[in-house]
């Protein structure tokens, strides 16, 4: 196909294009100005830093988009074991920062293992699920095999964050696989009855007695309300006996202080975090209070302001019309994917293409939810906006990926 490059989807490219660039504007600001005079020396750089990834993550993409996919189908397999390779290998030989011994260094350079892995990942899952040597109901758990042992590799580095990235989207993509929606449904019945558990025993409870009820008359099978209530049940347990027993107090203080950030025993340490982060977005009001403007953000109260808490930048200095704006991009992005996924032929291509949608979706979600104070604070960047040159380079080889398999939709016949 000698004009595949026609079959590009600028909308998509434009959006990267625009979100980069957003992210560029916030880091800026909350590196430069006042704020400059509180940070680190290193923490300074982070503007240029990210101004030379993105220059690397071009170079990158046009790079995936020239190699034919029949090579990443072919070197699937390798792919996988050498992000495991990488994962071990941090975990023995890392360095540790910020807490989680995920990074690799060579000299000046250093790469975050945990980021790359989720391509590797993702390419295997979408390798085995399509397969032609069995259906999607056979490959289905093999799959999440292949997720969890690199989640298992990521908690042992102590970054749980980016490890829930790779059980969240084990439902996604046996949905996108066609796996039953009752089956799917029990699945993702397990992180929310985590989540009711931390906010309290009697939420639980009811979230319980309502996943009888559906089960009931969405299936009229004793069976299926047996294991809704069954997978509630337990996982009420698990969850009480892991936050009383085997989470350390610093960790249960994390995941219990977005319920009251401003109590006393939280304001000062774990809670600061979502304290500053609500001060800075409620003083933005509708239009912000400009570039480089914020107080929050030129005081240096936000912690991680130029990472983690980037979204907090913007909607101070951007306000909520800004704010929404941002999310209609990542909105925009999110369905491009999707029909992406629809139109390629070929069931590797779609299942890449769907699950990097997920893998953005689960990251938008979990960030924005801890900037509101509505998720505990457990430290995952905002794709293509949070400072980071891992992040970035894995967000847009996943992207990459999904522009790659659509151009040559047509083709892939001819790789099987």
């Amino acid at each position: 196909m000698r004009h595949w490059h026609k079959n590009l989807d600028f909308p998509t490219l434009l959006v990267w294009i625009a979100l980069c660039s957003c992210g560029l504007i916030a880091i800026y600001s909350a590196t430069h100005g006042d704020a400059q005079e509180y940070l680190l020396n290193t923490v300074q750089r982070n503007f240029q830093r990210q101004v030379t990834w993105l220059l690397i993550c071009t170079s990158a993409l046009l790079v995936i988009m020239l190699v034919p996919i029949r090579l990443f189908i072919r070197f699937t397999p390798w792919i996988y074991l050498a992000s495991l390779a990488l994962l071990i290998l941090a975990l023995v030989f890392g360095r540790e920062l910020n807490g989680a011994r995920s990074w690799i260094y060579f000299g000046p350079f250093g790469f975050q293992s945990s980021e790359l892995a989720k391509v590797g990942t993702l390419l295997m899952a979408a390798f085995m699920l399509s397969s032609r040597k069995g259906s999607a109901g056979s490959t289905a758990l093999p799959v999440v095999g292949v997720l969890v042992l690199p989640a298992i590799l990521i908690v042992l580095q102590n970054d749980l964050g980016t490890a829930l990235v790779f059980v969240g989207l084990i439902p996604i993509l046996w949905l996108w696989a066609g796996i039953r929606l009752r089956v799917i449904g029990l699945l993702i019945i397990f992180p929310i009855a985590g989540y009711l558990t931390i906010l309290g025993w009697t939420v639980a409870l009811g979230f319980t007695a309502v996943v009888g009820i559906i089960a009931w008359f969405t299936t009229r099978s004793p069976t299926w309300v047996a294991l809704g209530i069954l997978a509630s049940v337990i996982t009420l347990g698990v969850a009480s006996f892991a936050l009383n027993t085997v989470f350390k107090p610093h960790q249960v203080a994390r995941i219990e202080s977005f319920l009251n950030p401003e109590a006393d025993e939280y304001r000062a340490g774990v809670g600061f975090h979502l304290v500053q982060s609500k001060a800075a977005l409620g003083s933005g009001g509708w239009f912000g209070e400009g570039h480089m403007k914020g107080s929050q953000t030129q005081g240096r109260y936000i912690p991680e302001q130029s990472t983690d808490f980037v979204f907090s930048v913007i909607g101070e200095e951007w306000g909520f019309v800004g704010s929404i704006l941002v999310l209609l991009l990542f909105a925009i992005l999110m369905l491009r994917l999707v029909r992406l996924a629809r139109e390629i032929e070929h069931p590797f291509g779609s299942i890449v293409a769907a699950g990097a949608a997920g893998i953005f979706l689960i990251h938008i979600s979990v960030n924005i939810g801890m900037v509101l104070g509505l998720l505990p604070v457990i430290g995952i960047p905002l794709p293509f906006l949070s400072y980071g040159g891992s992040a970035l380079l894995t967000n847009t080889t996943l992207m990459g990926l999904a522009l790659a398999a659509y151009m040559r939709r047509s083709e892939f016949a001819l790789y099987i």
